[in-house]
């Protein structure tokens, strides 16, 4: 396939300032758009692209992942978002998948650590207090200072939550497959060290993938673990937390509260539980969406693209077996 007029795919729900950024920085381009997980097989066979950018807009169920994977797929996939679940597995001899990891990494760590403030500051309870016009002169806060935050995946989005931690006085510890030495990390200890760490947590974060290594690792046996005063939040991908776990757990009140941003099945069914269950907010998979995301996630596939016509390495290759 040739590098010096690539065939590029667009698939995402709306394409016309991804499509005029590309031509402006690549003049020579051809390019197809699609906006819908419906009838990519025959957009593949008539285009056969060498490079799609690629957007879950409409979450996993449903992706058209054999479209890609197929004989018509292209040589380069380029993931919009930082999980590529909805993708897995893949040859790496037949096809380089990458992703936009960091991307919106400080954006999901204010989202982070505004859950917890949440808790803490009891906004609920002083939203209640104001719809009462109650005076309640005994409300207090709780400080996030001398706590300790356990970070599970010490990837981008958990260094980025880690730091803003640090400043506010917070000891944090985290796990990662490779433990070596971070910034802003007081202890990093390796995955299998989990069941040993729960307990020790104020704070936790899932910022780890979907893999089958990680699917249900928040299990029923890890919420026993933890403290009932422990605050989560969920912004790694659905199926890291055991749903059915969650639910029992925040019913039977074995913690104080989680706020999650990700689901087993998206958009979360109109009848799951978890809509209703007490000290949880349910926000719709959006921690890392905002106004500029778009285009500095497409930026950041431009620059790759200059490094694929370069045959230069690429930034951000996902080795499937570890899921980043």
């Amino acid at each position: 396939m040739s590098h010096t007029a690539p065939r590029i795919l667009i698939h995402d729900r709306e394409t016309s300032e991804t499509v005029a950024r590309l031509s402006k920085s690549v003049p020579e381009a051809v390019i197809e758009t699609h906006n819908s997980y419906d009838g990519l097989d025959a957009v593949m066979r008539a285009f056969k692209p060498d490079v799609a950018y690629v957007v879950a807009f409409k979450g996993r169920q449903g992706f058209p992942r054999d479209a890609y994977l197929g004989p018509d797929g292209p040589e380069w996939i380029a993931a919009g978002g930082a999980g590529v679940d909805h993708l897995v597995p893949w040859d790496t001899g037949s096809v380089t998948v990458t992703n936009s990891a960091g991307v919106a990494a400080g954006m999901i760590a204010e989202y982070t650590m505004g859950m917890f403030l949440h808790f803490l500051l009891d906004v609920r309870g002083l939203q209640a207090d104001q719809s009462a016009r109650e005076w309640n002169g005994r409300r207090l806060v709780t400080p996030m200072q001398g706590k300790t935050m356990l970070i599970v995946g010490l990837g981008q989005n958990g260094q980025a939550v880690a730091a803003r931690a640090k400043a506010f006085g917070v000891h944090v510890i985290g796990t990662r497959a490779h433990p070596t030495d971070m910034d802003n990390v007081d202890e990093v200890h390796p995955a299998d060290a989990l069941p040993d760490l729960w307990h020790r947590a104020d704070f936790i974060v899932i910022a780890t993938p979907l893999v089958p290594s990680t699917r249900a690792l928040v299990d029923a046996r890890a919420f026993a673990k933890m403290k009932p005063s422990a605050l989560l939040v969920d912004i790694s991908r659905g199926g890291v937390v055991d749903g059915a776990a969650l639910i029992n757990a925040m019913r039977a009140n074995a913690i104080a509260g989680a706020a999650l941003d990700v689901f087993e099945t998206e958009p979360l069914p109109i009848d799951s539980p978890i809509w209703t269950l007490p000290n949880v907010i349910v926000s719709p998979h959006c921690s890392g969406v905002y106004a500029e995301w778009t285009m500095q996630s497409f930026d950041l596939f431009l620059e790759n693209l200059r490094r694929w016509q370069a045959n230069q390495p690429l930034n951000n290759i996902v080795d499937p077996e570890r899921g980043y």
